[in-house]
């Protein structure tokens, strides 16, 4: 008795089809619904990203988990002072999280007491370093405070106060433009000794 291989089956042109669209349908579900694109309009976040920069950031990484100190974020502002901006998103680096006590004074930010570290910032900032007279606040449940890395040419919680999670967009995870200055983004936190 001889035994044969079994033949290949061909695939349908039906079959095939049906994985084109399903793939398709799964791009455009993560595309929509999990990335954007941002682009980079103005100087306040300086030198970490320029303007005309063009990102990609995470739509869902705030569902999964709660935003992070250092974490570069895309939000709508929750403020009055904001809403002559035309209703445009901002871009700035959370420095205090829920339940933090910050105190700004003199271009020196203290969170929980211990001296931050910004190897972020390009030159010492002048234009409003200190914030609330130099007393001690303390964020809410669900606030957090942002400002650019351009201290001297940022709007952000120093005149915006504190911004809310449900106002996040986004997550910035990776410069895509210009390609030379191609970076994925990471947590640059540290406090001093």
């Amino acid at each position: 008795m001889t035994v044969y291989p079994p033949q290949p089956q061909q695939k349908s042109f039906l079959r095939d089809l049906i994985e084109i669209v399903v793939l398709a349908l799964v791009l455009y579900v993560v595309i929509t619904f999990a990335v954007q694109t941002v682009h980079v309009m103005g100087t306040s976040m300086v030198p970490t990203l320029a303007d005309n920069d063009f990102l990609i950031a995470s739509k869902i990484s705030y569902h999964i988990h709660d935003p992070q100190r250092g974490d570069i974020v895309i939000f709508k502002p929750t403020n009055e002072l904001a809403a002559g901006s035309g209703g445009k998103d901002y871009i700035k680096r959370i420095i205090g999280v829920p339940g933090d006590s910050l105190r700004i004074v003199h271009a020196q930010v203290f969170v929980n007491g211990h001296l931050l570290k910004e190897p972020y910032l390009n030159e010492q900032w002048t234009w409003t370093d200190t914030y609330n007279g130099g007393q001690e606040f303390k964020l809410n449940a669900g606030q957090y405070f942002v400002m650019g890395d351009n201290r001297n040419h940022s709007t952000d919680s120093r005149f915006l106060g504190p911004q809310n999670k449900d106002q996040f967009l986004g997550k910035a995870w990776v410069r895509i433009w210009p390609l030379s200055s191609f970076k994925i983004f990471s947590n640059q936190m540290t406090f001093a000794n």
